[in-house]
């Protein structure tokens, strides 16, 4: 009796076809006739499988131009887990879209005030303001103690700040003589005009003897003695009546009366 034993062949396991390994295949198909360096592009996951062929695989034994399988499966399972797990947006079609504009105002800020503008005065009130002062400021500055109660220098001391004018015998403008002979008028004693002829109607005294309200001459001039080392005078041109030190070398003292 003869026993036939007859063995099947089973059909290798294959893994599971996919467009994109058949794809892939194809393209693996097509690399040797291509090239030794070829990109395959997957559109149907959005992926780009590079397949490079190199003299190196030729050496290994394969055969030119073929190229080792490649798992697509693997490389896009993750790319497909993050799409399945990835929440949906979506949007109606007559959505309306709207947003708030903030309202912007302007204000016109208020004019600056007008400037302050400083009073002026006129120079002519000015000078008047300072011929005005100077006489009270200089009487109350350099008056002598000895004036007080003395009469001669008392109506003297009034014309402080009065100017110098050549012939003067007036408050408008002295001369040194019309200055002495004006304010012994104030007292009703009348003097000569000139310098000479004042020392000519008085009395020579010593200095030592010498009292305020009396008279200091020196050749060409005369002033009022005023006590001390001061005398009071209408000087020259350009210069007031003032108080001021004897500046004589050898001063005439005189008395009237």
């Amino acid at each position: 009796m003869t026993v036939s034993t007859t063995r099947a062949r089973h059909r290798a396991a294959r893994r599971p076809s996919t467009p994109l390994t058949e794809l892939a295949s194809a393209a693996s198909d097509q690399m040797g006739t291509v090239g030794r360096r070829t990109a395959v592009v997957v559109g149907t996951s959005g992926l780009v499988v590079s397949m490079l062929g190199s003299s190196a695989s030729a050496a290994t034994g394969g055969d030119a131009g073929a190229l080792p399988a490649v798992d697509t499966a693997a490389l896009t399972a993750s790319a497909r887990a993050v799409l399945n797990t990835s929440p949906v947006v979506t949007a109606p079609v007559d959505a309306a879209w709207t947003f708030d504009a903030p309202v912007v105002t302007a204000e016109t800020p208020p004019p600056p005030p007008p400037p302050v503008r400083a009073a002026t005065t006129s120079r002519s009130a000015a000078r008047a303001a300072v011929a005005t002062a100077a006489p009270a400021e200089a009487t109350s500055a350099a008056v002598p103690q000895s004036v007080a109660g003395n009469a001669v220098l008392e109506i003297a001391a009034r014309y402080v700040g009065t100017p110098y004018v050549s012939g003067g015998s007036s408050p408008d403008g002295f001369d040194c003589s019309g200055f002495v002979s004006y304010v012994y008028a104030q007292l009703g004693i009348d003097l000569p005009r000139t310098s000479s002829g004042i020392k000519a109607a008085g009395t020579v005294v010593s200095r030592a003897d010498a009292q305020p309200g009396d008279l200091i001459w020196s050749p060409g001039h005369i002033s009022i003695y005023a006590g001390g080392n001061e005398q009071i005078d209408s000087p020259r041109p350009g210069k007031t009546v003032q108080f001021r030190a004897i500046w004589q070398s050898s001063p005439v003292f005189i008395r009237i009366g």
